[in-house]
């Protein structure tokens, strides 16, 4: 079992955790679907502080030989999981990026087509005020 001081401490860095991540979904630093993300790991943590003899059954049913060993696996297969969703999180976002940019520049090329036509076409109000300049009504 953990001691009541490490207990203590490990509470009070979860709390900070929580406090941290609403801070940050305040400020718009991090999305809600992110924020939920990180509160249901806060939420773990919290779970695995209050009870550690949850990772020791989880430890006997592994055959680890320490319930360390155990933690180490769990928090090293919790970081590849995260590793992972991240970097689909990135992949999506940098195939979002590339459509715009492609579409970005063909928006521009059709701007640029259209000026073109349009600086060919005659501008008829200077054509009309040159014909009514000479004309003079009496």
């Amino acid at each position: 079992m953990l001691p009541f001081r490490l207990k203590l401490c490990l509470f009070i860095a979860i709390i900070v955790f929580f406090v941290i991540i609403i801070v940050l979904l305040k400020f718009r630093r991090l999305t809600l679907k992110y924020t939920l993300l990180w509160m249901f790991t806060g939420l773990c943590l919290l779970v695995l502080v209050m009870f550690p003899g949850i990772i020791l059954r989880i430890a006997a049913i592994g055959g680890f030989q320490s319930s360390m060993n155990a933690l180490y696996i769990i928090l090293i297969a919790f970081l590849m999981m995260l590793t992972i969703m991240l970097t689909s999180i990135v992949s999506k976002q940098t195939e979002r990026i590339r459509y715009l940019a492609q579409q970005n520049a063909l928006l521009e090329e059709r701007l640029r087509t259209v000026e073109h036509k349009l600086e060919e076409i005659p501008d008829d109000k200077e054509s009309n005020s040159d014909q009514t300049k000479g004309t003079q009504y009496v």
